[in-house]
């Protein structure tokens, strides 16, 4: 389906010119590389940069792209909200995410994204929930348990786990020896969206993600008929009989688009916010105390997490949803003008891209007292009652808001019950991890961890 069929023209839009954008304040940086190294390197710390040098709106060059960046809660409204169809997320994310992930589901704009969210959203609803749990449950289990207890690097470990949650999940069975090729695909894939050469020459990120792509495709391709014919109750037998308004199964070419970047976008940004979460935890070792004792007033015994009961850990969820507002999955996110429009009194050219940034909104002194302070009382109902909507954006807003959030939040819960029902971490006194936040954060050291069995 073209964006002509789904009701939303969309003509092929110029690149505004550096002399189109001169009224923004900004500079391009770099000859040819703009700003981009810098970027990478400390994606907070330039932004704040930036932003304190030229203000909530500014424009600057990276990854080969001029981009204006709208800074704040308010910024965040009316470019994810966007209540006037200004915004393209499909021609925002294309230059990092098409060649690997096209026409995923964040990949597309306006009638044609909410028909094919609608037609996603069956593999979210309560019945399928209920079976992931399950599954999530009896592996997790068994991957804490195999980590034993003493030193440890985290994120390689949860990686690995995360990826196993994928198998029970998104398949209901464990890949066998297709597992290794598939950990490279997402590991290549993911490395390509922010690669500096966006071309897949020989050798380059891109050539290796590119190649993942097309090993994705094949994986999944080659199993769709036989998920139709079969009852199951994972993810991808979903979405294999998913269907949209009009009684019409999605295509085998939608089901792998859509397949492969759910896979991405679950499995990457779990891992990523799993780390983080057991990061602060070990960091703060009353917090985990805390939990752990919520925890235990279940009566679980070490045993599964009923879905029924996942509102009965309402410390666990604010601690968590605290450690992405920290570490925000997605620390920024792109768009790009469909028509003119105006914010704080700039002028926006139609075709200029625009950006946001979760991780700097996460970290405003003026809605977050000490920001950098980790503190899950933050998230109850009556502190973020007095907050600007859109001023915890982790999972996105507005019709692009994450399909999976309720999903991410039940295996964080369900990672916690056997996570802290076995072990205690720790971290070494004064040990703090760098972070590499771009594309999804994640500790450049994999998070040195100390892990004691509990009784």
């Amino acid at each position: 389906m073209s964006l002509a069929h789904a009701g939303v023209e969309i003509a092929p839009l110029a690149e505004p010119s550096g002399a189109d954008l001169s009224h923004i304040p900004g500079d391009d940086g770099l000859p040819f590389i703009g700003n981009t190294f810098r970027l990478l390197a400390d994606p907070k710390g330039e932004v704040e940069r930036l932003a304190e040098r030229y203000g909530p709106v500014y424009r600057s060059r990276a990854f080969g792209l001029r981009i204006i960046t709208l800074l704040g809660p308010e910024a965040n409204e009316f470019v994810l909200f966007d209540r006037q169809k200004l915004f393209s997320s499909t021609q925002g994310w294309n230059p990092f995410l098409g060649k690997l992930f096209p026409r995923g589901l964040m990949l597309l704009d306006f009638d044609e994204h909410r028909i094919h969210r609608k037609a996603l959203s069956v593999a979210f609803k309560t019945e399928p929930m209920r079976a992931y749990l399950a599954g999530l449950n009896a592996s997790i289990a068994k991957g804490v348990a195999a980590w034993g207890a003493g030193e440890m690097l985290f994120y390689p470990a949860i990686k690995q786990l995360t990826l196993d949650l994928a198998a029970t999940s998104f398949f209901g069975r464990e890949l066998g020896p297709d597992m290794d090729a598939l950990k490279r695909a997402f590991i290549d894939m993911v490395a390509a969206s922010i690669a500096v050469v966006r071309v897949p020459l020989p050798g380059t990120l891109m050539a290796r993600g590119v190649k993942g792509r097309k090993f994705m495709v094949e994986f999944l391709g080659r199993e769709i008929e036989a998920r139709r014919r079969a009852q199951g109750d994972d993810l991808f037998s979903q979405l294999c009989k998913a269907s949209t308004d009009d009684g019409r199964l999605l295509s085998a070419q939608e089901i792998v688009d859509h397949m492969s970047f759910l896979m991405m976008a679950a499995h990457d940004t779990l891992t990523s916010s799993l780390t983080s979460f057991v990061w602060f935890l070990a960091a703060h070792p009353a917090w985990q105390t805390r939990l752990r004792e919520e925890i235990a007033a279940l009566g679980l015994s070490g045993g599964a997490l009923p879905y029924e009961r996942l509102d009965e850990l309402p410390l666990t969820e604010m601690a968590f949803k605290e450690s992405l507002r920290l570490i925000p999955p997605v620390p920024t996110i792109p768009r790009r003008t469909l028509r003119d429009a105006e914010f704080r009194g700039f002028k926006i050219p139609a075709g200029a891209r625009v950006s946001v940034n979760p991780l700097y909104t996460h970290h405003m002194g003026e809605i977050w007292p000490e920001p950098e302070k980790f503190d899950p009382l933050r998230f109850t109902d009556a502190n973020a009652q007095r907050r600007h909507k859109y001023a915890y954006v982790p999972y996105g807003g507005g019709a692009h808001m994450c399909l999976g959030l309720h999903f991410a939040y039940m295996q964080a819960k369900c990672f916690a019950v056997h996570f802290l029902s076995k072990v205690e971490a720790t971290v070494a006194p004064g040990y703090a991890p760098t972070w590499q936040m771009w594309p999804i954060p994640k500790p450049r050291d994999g998070l040195k961890l100390k892990l004691r069995a509990l009784s």
